[in-house]
């Protein structure tokens, strides 16, 4: 699934937030007396102070991960192929092309869910190695393969038994224009903690995607938190082994405020009281608000929530990606 494991923030990570974790942490906040609201004029608390120092440091991050060299904005093309050999390069007969490089990178050749590539000269590489073939799908392997010449990269990406050539290249026009991100004020009411219930083992959930796809997702658990005196749920995408929880959802500012196909969260894992805290301050837009060759999840029917999330990352200002 789309940045699930790219873009989330790693458990030590979380450790930045632990002042306002931990005075939110005693007991899930659905189970716990509500305490009474500061009055206008109070100064903001401790937690709150704090919180919003933590989103704004995360905003930070969120930026220099996305404008990175080969992020997401540097996504120029993704072309699925079926087995055969596959002409790669610059020139007009290529099959898949290049924006920039030698006219004939080499061959492409898929049989299956394998494939690899055949360099035509040293002026492409392969897994860092110049003009050796190379496999590009490799088991177990987290990194991607690279084929690289001059400053164009691809990787091969499976997508429902289906193998894409998804191609990066720093000068694409979403990254060199790149309009910025805008975001709700910081709101600590949107730090909320909440009891996560779990299902049963091996639960799964329907999740479809941008393409029209639809694949069954790990489902651990519902996180369920209260706003404003009224109870809302929260499906998670994650095993009982994963780093964190992940989240896709919309909510009443979806397609007006914010990004027409919802938005992404990622929280910490339940503790032993089975409380996690979801912070909507760090809600993000997914990759396809910004290009149009991502492969995002939209919220299963579940994470529709019946109320305005005013907090988080607002749509984005530029003309490209999906539903622009």
């Amino acid at each position: 699934m789309e940045t699930r494991r790219t873009t989330g923030l790693r458990a030590m990570q979380w450790a930045a937030i632990g002042a306002a974790v931990a005075l939110f942490l005693g007991a899930c906040a659905v189970d716990a007396p509500k305490p009474r609201a500061p009055e206008p004029e109070a100064a903001p608390s401790v937690e709150a102070s704090n919180g919003r120092a933590d989103a704004l440091a995360w905003r930070e991050r969120r930026y220099a991960r996305l404008t990175e060299p080969y992020g997401w904005l540097s996504l120029v093309g993704l072309d699925f192929v079926e087995d055969g050999r596959w002409r790669v390069g610059v020139a007009d007969d290529a099959d898949i092309s290049m924006p920039a490089g030698p006219d004939h990178w080499g061959e492409l050749v898929v049989e299956g869910t394998r494939a690899h590539f055949e360099p035509a000269s040293d002026a492409v590489s392969v897994d860092g190695r110049a003009g050796v073939p190379g496999m590009l799908v490799q088991p177990g392997r987290d990194e991607p393969v690279w084929v690289q010449a001059a400053d164009v990269r691809f990787q091969i990406i499976e997508r429902k038994g289906r193998l894409g050539v998804r191609t990066r290249w720093p000068r694409a026009s979403t990254r060199t224009d790149f309009k910025g991100l805008d975001y709700f004020p910081f709101d600590p009411e949107w730090l909320v903690e909440a009891r996560f219930e779990y299902h049963p083992p091996g639960t799964t959930m329907p999740v479809g995607s941008v393409l029209g796809d639809i694949t069954q997702e790990p489902n651990l658990g519902v996180a369920v938190f209260e706003y404003r005196g009224e109870t809302y749920r929260l499906e998670a995408v994650a095993d009982e082994d994963d780093e964190e929880l992940f989240f896709v959802f919309a909510d009443r500012t979806t397609g007006r405020e914010t990004y027409g196909a919802g938005r992404m969260l990622y929280a910490p894992m339940p503790d032993d009281n089975d409380c996690t805290v979801l912070d909507f301050n760090r809600a993000y837009n997914p990759p396809c608000t910004f290009t149009e060759y991502s492969t995002c999840p939209l919220p299963p029917p579940e994470n529709r929530l019946d109320v305005r999330v005013t907090a988080g990352e607002k749509d984005y200002a530029g003309e490209s990606g999906y539903l622009k």
